[in-house]
């Protein structure tokens, strides 16, 4: 097969490597926010956590923007290769993962941003403002914990996509596709069911595993030598 620079093989053996970069960085930074804001926002007054411990809330907006950012690129990166195969598809996941994707992302940085403001008027006032100020930071946890479960179902719908196209254009191992929509639908099955008070995270747990072996498995085998089919009319 030739892989010289500027052939075919050789661009999509580049994106491959590059999409299982992104999908490593986007998930690693989305846990790490996980990891950074949890001990705050879990501390009962956790607006005065937050106003003592505001680097870490700044370096968990900006972890959440880097993992929206990242996992944009995705659709970008794909696009020219998934359009081959369905055009329509390819169209619908850069909206769900390109752009809406990415806004739940930024609304879900700035939230924690806006605590950082929050803890500092919130120390500044005392006691006597205190509790407007738990009100307004407990809109705002509302806010964000309703953001995330959307972020979840904008999601699930763009992997649903996603392993679509995979399992139409046979790039990736057909048992690595049908594990990514399996896991795609029990995805969406956990913000669906949290929004009727039914919190089942574990859901998450099959496509997050899928999401490292399939990014491992392009950057070191790129992806499957797959009839490409012709441009749209």
């Amino acid at each position: 097969m030739n892989t010289t620079k500027g052939s075919p093989q050789g661009t999509n053996r580049k994106t491959a490597i590059v999409v299982g970069v992104l999908f490593i960085i986007g998930t690693a930074a989305g846990a790490l926010s996980g990891l950074v804001t949890g001990p705050v926002l879990g501390e009962p007054d956790y607006l005065a956590r937050v106003s003592a411990n505001e680097s870490q809330m700044i370096t968990g907006a900006l972890l959440v923007m880097l993992m929206g950012l990242a996992l944009a690129m995705v659709p970008v990166m794909m696009f020219p290769i998934f359009k081959k195969y369905n055009n329509t598809l390819a169209l619908g996941y850069v909206v769900f993962r390109g752009a809406l994707e990415t806004i739940t992302y930024l609304l879900w940085a700035i939230s924690f941003l806006l605590l950082v403001t929050l803890g500092r008027e919130y120390m500044t006032a005392g006691a006597p403002g205190a509790s407007h100020f738990q009100t307004l930071s407990t809109l705002i946890l509302a806010a964000g914990k309703w953001n995330g479960q959307v972020v979840s179902i904008v999601f699930s719908l763009g992997a649903l996509m996603f392993y679509s196209m995979f399992y139409q254009s046979k790039l990736l191992p057909r048992w690595l596709s049908i594990w990514g929509l399996i896991g795609a639908v029990l995805y969406l099955a956990e913000p669906l069911l949290a929004m009727f008070g039914s919190e089942l995270e574990i859901l998450f747990g099959l496509l997050f595993l899928q999401e490292m072996v399939m990014a491992v498995w392009l950057i070191v085998k790129g992806f499957q030598p797959a009839p490409i089919a012709a441009e749209p009319a």
